[in-house]
Parts: C-alpha cells; sequence; structure tokens
C-alpha cells in the first residue's frame, strides 16, 4: 500500500532530575554539597533512509516518546545524556507543524537529518546553588520537560520526470515500456491511485527517474478526485512530461485536455508552470490519431510536440533523448515555502518593551489562574517535597511581579491559584 501523508505525535525526553547530596566521607570536614546534574533528554529525530518509499509504517505507529535523561547521583556524579530517538522517512518528505501549518523541514538526501522535538535538559543538582551566604543548599531541579509535538508528514517523491495526463492516455504503458517498472495496465475508466516510479536509460547511456503519477480530472486543484493527493507529488519533478490520448477513443478532445490539465497545474501552484514540459501524443497506431494530432498542432503551431505509440513502442527513442537534455539542463525546484523561509531576513532592531512573561486571570470559581511558558517550566522543575525549593520557587513569582499582579486583581490572604492543574493559596510572605 503507498501512503504519502500521515500525522503523528512526537514527544522529547524529559531531563533527568538533579541531586542532592552531601560528601560525608571520613576525614573530609565541612564536605559540603555534592549533588549531580541530570542528563539531558533525548531528542527526536527524523533521518532519511533511501530505502524507504512510501509512509506505510506510520500507520501502524503514530505516537514516538524518546527517553528521559538519568537522574543525577551523589559524589558530583551526573546523569547520562539520553541517545536521541532516531524515526526513518523515505526521502522526499515534508515535515510540518500539524497546529501552525509551518514547514519544519524538508528531507531530501539519504542519511539527512532533522531534529523535530527536543529533549529537555537536565536539572541541576544541589552542588550547583552553593553560594558563600547559602553553602549547603538542599534545593535541586527537576529535569526540563522535553518538546512534544504533532507533526503531519507529506512524501513528495523524487523524479526526474513527471508523467501528467488524464487517466487511460498511457502513462502507466509508457512507464513500462522504457524502464523496469510494472504498473498495473489495463482499459480502467478510473486512474491510477498510486504513483509508480522506475529507472529510464537511454541509448547513449545518460539515465533518469521517471514517475507514473495518478491521473489528473477537471478541479484537482480544488480537491476534485485525487486532488492535492496527485498534485503534491508533481512539485518535486524537473521535467513534466505531458501525455495525451490523440486518438480520442474516450470520447474526449486532445485540445481540451491539454487546456485543462495545464490550468490545474497552474491553478495548484503558478511555479508549476516554469517547469520544462514535453508534450507527448500518444496512441498514434489508433484511427483517427493523424486527424486529430493535425488539429492539435493548428491549435499549438509554437509547441513541440512528439508522435508516439506506446504499445508499438513507435517515437519513443527521440522522446527519451529529449526528455533527457532537459533533465541535464534543468536544475532542481526547492519548495517555495522552504525558500521563503530560509531566505536572508532583514533585521531591524529597535526597543521592545519586556513582556510580563505571563497571565492571571480569574475563573468562575473565583479562582486565580496564572499561565505562561516561563511560570509553567519553572513550576515543572520545581520540587515541592523540599521546602527550601518552595522558597525559592515563591521568590522567583515575587522577583517577576506575580504577587504584586495579584494584589492589584484583588487577591487576600487564603486565595486559591491555580497553576496547571495544581491549586495553592495566596499568602502575605516575606520569602
Amino acid at each position: 500500500m503507498f501512503v504519502d501523508q500521515v500525522n503523528i505525535y512526537v514527544k522529547a525526553g524529559d531531563g533527568g532530575r538533579g541531586q542532592v547530596a552531601f560528601r560525608r566521607e571520613k576525614y573530609v570536614p565541612d564536605g559540603g554539597p555534592a549533588g549531580g546534574d541530570g542528563g539531558h533528554g533525548a531528542h527526536v529525530v527524523l533521518e532519511v533512509d533511501e530505502g524507504l518509499r512510501t509512509l506505510m509504517d506510520f500507520r501502524y505507529k503514530r505516537h514516538f516518546k524518546a527517553v528521559q535523561g538519568e537522574n543525577g547521583m551523589s559524589k558530583g556524579m551526573h546523569g547520562r545524556k539520553a541517545e536521541h530517538l532516531v524515526v526513518k522517512v523515505p526521502p522526499g518528505t515534508v515535515v510540518y507543524d500539524d497546529d501552525t501549518d509551518a514547514v519544519i523541514a524538508d528531507l531530501v538526501h539519504h542519511g539527512q537529518q532533522a531534529i523535530v522535538a527536543k529533549g529537555g535538559r537536565g536539572g541541576r543538582g544541589n552542588s550547583r546553588f552553593a553560594t558563600p551566604a547559602n553553602p549547603a543548599p538542599e534545593h535541586a531541579e527537576n529535569g526540563e520537560p522535553g518538546e512534544e509535538k504533532y507533526l503531519k508528514l507529506e512524501l513528495k517523491m523524487l523524479a526526474d520526470v513527471g508523467l501528467v495526463g488524464f487517466p487511460s492516455v498511457g502513462k502507466s504503458t509508457m512507464l513500462s515500456i522504457v524502464s523496469a517498472a510494472r504498473p498495473k495496465i489495463g482499459a480502467y475508466h478510473f486512474t491510477t491511485i498510486t504513483p509508480n516510479i522506475g529507472v529510464v536509460e537511454t541509448e547513449d547511456s545518460r539515465s533518469f527517474v521517471m514517475a507514473d503519477l495518478p491521473g489528473l480530472i477537471e478541479g484537482a486543484s480544488e480537491g476534485v478526485g485525487l486532488g492535492h493527493q496527485f498534485l503534491r507529488h508533481v512539485e518535486r519533478t524537473k521535467v513534466i512530461v505531458h501525455v495525451i490520448d490523440m486518438s480520442g477513443m474516450e470520447g474526449r478532445d486532445p485540445i481540451d485536455d491539454y487546456n485543462i490539465i495545464n490550468k490545474e497545474l497552474a491553478d495548484y501552484n503558478l511555479r508549476l508552470t516554469e517547469r520544462p514540459q514535453v508534450v507527448v501524443a500518444n496512441k498514434m497506431d489508433m484511427p483517427d490519431a493523424e486527424a486529430n494530432l493535425e488539429a492539435f498542432k493548428e491549435a499549438f503551431p509554437d509547441l513541440e510536440v512528439f508522435a508516439i505509440s506506446a504499445a508499438t513502442r513507435q517515437g519513443l527513442r527521440d522522446l527519451l533523448f529529449r526528455i533527457a537534455d532537459l533533465v541535464d539542463a534543468t536544475p532542481e525546484f526547492g519548495l517555495e515555502e522552504l525558500e521563503e523561509k530560509t531566505a536572508t531576513p532583514r533585521v531591524v532592531y529597535g526597543y521592545e518593551a519586556p513582556e510580563a512573561g505571563f497571565t492571571i486571570s480569574k475563573d468562575e470559581d473565583d479562582c486565580f489562574v496564572i499561565k505562561g511558558p516561563r511560570i509553567e517550566k519553572l513550576f515543572t522543575m520545581t520540587n515541592f517535597m523540599r521546602e527550601e525549593s518552595i522558597k525559592r520557587f515563591a521568590r522567583t513569582l515575587r522577583q517577576m511581579g506575580v504577587d504584586e499582579e495579584l494584589r492589584k486583581m484583588g487577591a487576600i490572604d487564603g486565595d486559591v491559584v491555580r497553576i496547571r492543574d495544581f491549586e495553592f493559596e495566596f499568602i502575605e510572605s516575606s520569602f
């Protein structure tokens, strides 16, 4: 089964916890703190494997969770970093953030990697917090949470040449004749539903990769039929080979076929019109083909048309030479989104007032709800089993201005304050 679009969930590893420990060796007076740091959590990494051709494996496993770093130990020993979780993907995979639809990575070459979720750093042990004022701290951090994301993977096949055209115009037959590919062939009134790839070698020992892409129908650029499932694959091709049934045996007009297919390509992505296009008049061994070809050339006098019969191999030699010439002369086309993303930005520096880093609201139960990435990260990395850690957490909130903001909103002793799913009482203190 050919699968070219999937949604997955990735969760990087959390950092290991820092350790609270002290040196207690004989003959070492006043040993001091000796708690080690936690190890960093594992990243989730996507890596290209040229042996894969589909995203089929992701249909059975869609959740990927990396391991957390090892906790810190006594005697100042740090925890071990976790091994990164490497997930294999086929070449041509584009990775999107499912929430923002932003492009995260375009994976093309064998062995190419992209970190899609970063592991959390390890929490610091108590030896990191020793100061002249507090030489024996009993405070250590929990590990930083690893990133978690919902991703969309799209496979845009890597091929030098893409065969486009209406269903039943002979694309599959042509691919099976010029390469070792063996797509299903028949007089179907519906289209090939999965792309097929073959390597073509010309008589002068040049070679290129040709893909028989699913057939187009009118309205495909708006999602009709296979719609975007087809059109995403043509974005990668360097040369478009437009195959037309010149016999008209399916009841269609070759001139209309040519105009409709080009309109669908332009409507989907105007940059596809920049691709070199070779027009192929197929099924020239059938009745009425010659007359239709003459009418076609009259309608498009400046168009180079190759008259062939894939079934009898008529005209294939010259066609393959022409395609090979265009492949050699045409540079690779990058994805428009990635070019915009990686373009050198023009930066204008100016003063911006610092953000508070948190928001406070009041819910229906008169509970004050504090939100913000910095606050939530601080909360997660605080060990509330230790009194010194709790005091440090409270001091940090006060320094950030949380206490003052709560007072402005009318908070008094005993009011409930919530961070994530945890609730506290607001108490005027001198921490």
